[in-house]
């Protein structure tokens, strides 16, 4: 019988710090990209890919996030009234009925690892995926998105797979790399992993194939969770636990075909911002118009 994943884990218990102060009172999953919160492309693009149940690991401070995803009555009411109706559909239909939002808290920060294990109740015995929210990922003119295509290359091979992009050589210390033991593996293909490294040095690094924050994960991590020590950092790492998977059963580095932009820090957010600006129907032209105008 074909496996299926459609249940996903979104960690959003972090604090922000590379995006402060503006991530002081307001989430950093809810810092806006164009018009909507980061956070909500991130649950668009795991509903697309037919994920239905949805797990946020949140912490105090981050009710708004709920809110976000919630029924606002009074605001509705007062679209409708005015006969704002594509404003109205914009608000209401948020989450499509099909699609169920449970929220857990990691009560302590003590890593990534430990911020998904939090979810192991309501995930169970099934396998599932990891979306972080800092994370985007445009497939802007592709015929699907890239978690939707990864979701397909776990149906079709029954193993988890962990999506990778390649980063200029000179960087790869800065990311988790996997070896896929000198193969190379062009976009929307998948290769089996044998090892992965953590921020590797540039001499050491087996290639320059970084995670990128989507994964479909086997079951059995949640497992091997429970019995990870903290590692880098003094945290619980997911990358340790797919490490001793590794052991036993196979994953494999899906090359997605978009590109990512990382929300987490100014930098990234801010072309975040500029790209979805530039293919957002009511902001394109008028943002190309500014651009072309600057005087740098």
């Amino acid at each position: 019988m074909q496996k299926s994943v459609t249940k996903a884990v979104i960690p959003v218990a972090g604090l922000g710090t590379r995006v402060l102060p503006a991530s002081k009172a307001i989430p950093k999953e809810m810092m806006p990209v164009v018009d909507k919160p980061v956070i909500q492309y991130v649950i668009e693009e795991a509903v697309a890919a037919g994920i239905k149940d949805i797990v946020l690991v949140t912490r105090s401070g981050k009710a708004s996030i709920e809110d976000h995803f919630d029924c606002h009555y009074e605001l509705e009411s007062e679209l409708e009234r005015k006969g704002k109706i594509t404003i109205l559909d914009s608000v209401r239909n948020i989450l499509p009925s099909a699609v169920s939002i449970t929220v857990v808290r990691q009560h302590k920060a003590l890593g990534l690892g430990h911020a998904i294990l939090c979810a192991a109740p309501i995930i169970g015995n099934e396998d599932f995926a990891v979306l972080l929210p800092d994370m985007l990922i445009n497939s802007y003119g592709l015929d699907r998105a890239d978690l939707t295509s990864m979701v397909e290359a776990y149906h079709s091979s029954g193993c988890g797979q962990i999506m990778v992009e390649p980063v200029p050589m000179e960087h790869v210390d800065r990311y988790g790399v996997v070896d896929c033991s000198g193969k190379d593996i062009s976009s929307g293909e998948s290769a089996d992993i044998s090892r992965m490294v953590e921020k590797p040095a540039v001499d050491k690094a087996p290639s320059n194939l970084s995670i990128n924050g989507r994964y479909i994960l086997p079951a059995r991590i949640m497992e091997l969770l429970k019995d990870t020590k903290p590692g880098a950092g003094g945290e619980i790492q997911l990358t340790d636990a797919m490490a001793d998977y590794l052991i036993e059963g196979k994953l494999q580095a899906f090359h997605m075909s978009g590109k990512t932009y990382d929300c987490g820090n100014k930098t990234g957010y801010l072309q975040a911002n500029i790209i979805y600006g530039l293919q957002h129907d009511e902001t394109a032209e008028s943002l190309k118009a500014f651009i072309k105008d600057l005087k740098l």
